[in-house]
């Protein structure tokens, strides 16, 4: 590891103020960053640790949604009784996650800001335009059996890693910053993470010197919610196929629907033609699949990864069919 200097700070204002200093990196429940760290994959030269921030939170919105603060451990996330039992598909998602141990540490604005699990970007000794732009991407021609079929580039393939970022795409959060001013903005979940194009190095639309302060949930959508999750171990794995699903049934066809997928894309994926192709039609196989057809547009395997996208198909099959089913 190599040396940095290190600051704590006690607002979100002198955190953004502290960002703005020659590679600054905030620092939280540390549970990705250190990781990084260890292997040389990151190597800031300053830590801003914002762990006495005052955004340990989660507070109800007069709209009937959750403003969730930025330092809420996904332990705590998980386990809130308004979680529970108005965001069902988010406090599962975020179960499905990680370990006991590293949920207690991990926080609500880390986890939007994890980095890609894929092994080339951890592995300094090879290309990777994420961590070493014009370099190249190894996992093109390499082992890619866990990145994208959706979404990627001929500059990157890699995965966004996240369970509850999925899971509140499918809600429509929205996440809130603050800049060095003290002005506050917002970003809708599905401009936040970015697609690799050519610059796979930027992960997300979150500008240099703001800081998230809360995610704001809006009030729960009607119908059943599910998160599914396809790994190699029943836990501490990173998704093959995720599926966030919330879906609104009458008299035997669906109302409304909102599906999200993780596992599959640099970023969890939502497509307006799959939820068009619910709305309305009777719950039964065929609108299933045609749903998973315009969810799957322009699906390209990479070798190893080739399978997930029949996985795919057979998820959203099997978990629309639980969450209709009478």
């Amino acid at each position: 590891m190599k040396a940095f200097t290190y600051q704590r700070v006690n607002t979100p204002v002198e955190a953004a103020v502290a960002l703005a200093q020659p590679n600054a990196r905030i620092i939280a429940g540390g549970t990705n960053l250190l990781d990084l760290m260890k292997l040389q994959v990151e190597t800031p030269g300053h830590l801003v640790d914002v762990n006495r921030l005052d955004l340990a939170r989660i507070e109800d919105t007069q709209d009937g949604g959750l403003r969730i603060g930025a330092m809420v451990r996904n332990s705590d996330l998980a386990a809130d009784n308004r979680v529970r039992e108005r965001y069902g598909v988010l406090s599962r998602a975020l179960l499905a996650g990680a370990s006991a141990q590293l949920r207690n540490k991990a926080t609500t604005g880390g986890n939007l800001l994890q980095r890609t699990r894929c092994p080339y970007f951890y592995d300094i000794t090879t290309p990777c335009n994420k961590r070493v732009p014009g370099s190249g991407c190894a996992a093109l021609a390499g082992f890619n059996r866990m990145l994208s079929v959706l979404g990627g580039s001929d500059q990157c393939i890699a995965t966004n890693p996240s369970d509850m970022a999925v899971a509140m795409r499918a809600l429509d959060a929205t996440v809130e910053t603050v800049d060095a001013a003290g002005k506050a903005h917002t970003i809708p979940i599905a401009d936040f993470h970015r697609l690799p194009g050519t610059t796979p190095q930027i992960d997300t639309n979150l500008a240099k010197g703001k800081v998230i302060t809360a995610v704001t949930l809006p009030p729960p959508p009607p119908g059943r919610q599910i998160y599914r999750k396809v790994r190699d171990r029943a836990s501490y794995a990173f998704a093959l196929v995720s599926v966030a699903a919330v879906i609104d049934t009458v008299g035997g066809r669906i109302r409304s629907a909102r599906v999200a997928c993780g596992g599959l894309a640099p970023k969890p994926w939502r497509v307006n033609q799959a939820e068009a192709a619910l709305t309305g039609a009777p719950a039964n196989p065929g609108t299933f699949d045609a749903a998973a057809t315009a969810l799957l547009e322009g699906a390209r395997g990479h070798g190893s990864n080739d399978f997930k996208i029949p996985l795919a198909r057979r998820s959203l099959s099997a978990v629309l069919t639980e969450i209709t089913r009478a």
